[in-house]
């Protein structure tokens, strides 16, 4: 890449800067969870309009019927409406309606690969912290919605979108090929990505590029490609069993908490696998009406991870198995229902080396290789479709803690973990994100294949 362009890239993210940080600011205050994304979408696709992009949203990017962990319809309404209170301009809220809050951006300029960059936009249902201590809270833009705040970084994730769109919509004659920024919605409990995945987002891209901003790491500090992502179903298990006076009549009755604790003792007992790392974790047991009640009803809140698919898949199959006989030992039923889902995947490494050498080029860049993930990240669904269709895909990690970049190290000290409610991270990222991943895409746009 030319200095010259890479020039002009740097004074166009210079010129949003402030642009950037008021959009964070705003998508933080008025934070909405997974499938309720209405003014976080709106707001996006009324920008990228306005930027000159083709904009997809709704229906359109989003199947219906692939869609997971879905709030209760009367629920999906009432976010609507509050949207629409909020400011959200009805032409982009209309196409939403129901939970389709997926965003794509399309920008065309002739011949040439295309490559699609993808943000998630969705916040975490946690309540926020109060504290004077916390820079949301004392500066003004803490989430306004109960018990729904950005813990992860991704309002930071929407506004770097932006700022692309603004970058790239300047610099479009630079671009040879197509470049599709897409809005994801759900990616906590991973229940979104698979939804825009079946719906044919990326089954066109031949590059595509994730990016996280990483807690640990300084502003500077770089992730080319990050890997290991465990795979991991999650699911809940309702027990049904018959109520009854636990004094007078306790034979009567089938105890539905029963099932569920039975269930859970022994879920969480269940062996690990010699062919590599799985996990389960209940991690709520909701049952009972009152002291002298059989339980009739019980809900286990789990799920499983394996470092492969096939392990997942094992794992999950075993679950279901001591499910169905914990309600079968205290003449219950059970209903186990699926919320949210996604495959293992890793970075290509050719990918990956293009982007650290395309980084290089900006100064007080350190990076670091990340070959084990543990965690999960819905991603994995649209880079594994790319990858099976002959692209190739990577997940950048960007360093975003405060403490600065000082001399390839940063002031561990000041790392605030994800997802807690005083979670928080350095604004001077957003820029480096914007004009690292607008760099990566005129020079991906313009290259031979790799």
């Amino acid at each position: 890449m030319s200095n010259l362009l890479l020039d002009h890239v740097t004074r166009c993210v210079d010129s949003i800067d402030s642009q950037l940080r008021t959009d964070r600011r705003d998508f933080h205050r008025f934070a909405e969870a997974g499938w309720t994304e209405f003014r976080t979408a709106a707001r996006i696709a009324e920008r990228l309009t306005h930027l000159g992009w083709d904009v997809h949203s709704g229906r359109s990017v989003c199947d219906e019927a692939s869609r997971m962990g879905l709030p209760p319809a009367q629920d999906l309404e009432s976010h609507w409406v509050r949207a629409r209170d909020e400011g959200a301009d009805p032409t982009y809220l209309e196409p939403l309606r129901g939970g389709y809050t997926g965003v794509v951006g399309v920008l065309r300029n002739g011949d040439g690969p295309t490559l699609g960059l993808r943000f998630d936009i969705d916040a975490l249902n946690l309540v926020e912290s109060e504290a004077a201590s916390h820079r949301p809270a004392a500066e003004g833009f803490r989430s306004i919605h109960q018990n729904v705040c950005h813990a992860c970084g991704h309002d930071g994730h929407a506004a770097t979108g932006l700022g692309i769109a603004h970058v790239l919509s300047e610099l479009r004659s630079h671009i040879s090929g197509t470049v599709k920024l897409i809005f994801q919605p759900a990616e906590e409990g991973v229940r979104g990505a698979r939804s825009m995945v079946v719906a044919g987002v990326v089954d066109d891209v031949d590059l595509l590029l994730g990016h996280h901003l990483v807690t640990g790491a300084a502003v500077g500090e770089l992730f080319p490609g990050m890997s290991g992502y465990a795979a991991t179903t999650k699911f809940d298990v309702e027990f049904q069993g018959e109520p009854a006076h636990a004094g007078g009549s306790p034979d009567g009755g089938h105890n539905a908490l029963l099932s569920a604790a039975t269930a859970a003792l022994n879920l969480q007992a269940l062996p690990r696998h010699r062919e590599g790392f799985t996990r389960i974790n209940v991690g709520q047991l909701i049952a009972g009406t009152g002291r002298n009640v059989i339980p009739a009803q019980a809900k286990l809140v789990v799920e499983v991870r394996g470092e492969t698919s096939a392990l997942c898949e094992s794992m999950y199959d075993r679950a279901l198995a001591i499910v169905y006989s914990a309600a079968a030992m205290h003449g219950c039923t059970s209903t186990v229902r699926i919320m949210g889902g996604a495959g293992t995947a890793s970075s290509d490494d050719a990918l990956a080396d293009r982007v650290q050498s395309i980084a290089s080029q900006l100064e007080k860049t350190v990076f670091h290789r990340l070959e084990k993930i543990g965690g999960s990240e819905d991603f994995t669904e649209m880079m594994t479709r790319v990858q099976d269709r002959g692209g190739l895909a990577t997940n950048i990690g960007i360093g975003a803690d405060f403490g600065g970049h000082r001399h390839g190290e940063s002031d561990r000290s000041q790392v605030l973990p994800a997802h807690t409610g005083v979670y928080d991270f350095d604004e001077n990222a957003l820029g480096f994100a914007t004009r690292l991943l607008s760099l990566l895409t005129l020079e991906l746009a313009n290259a031979t294949p790799l």
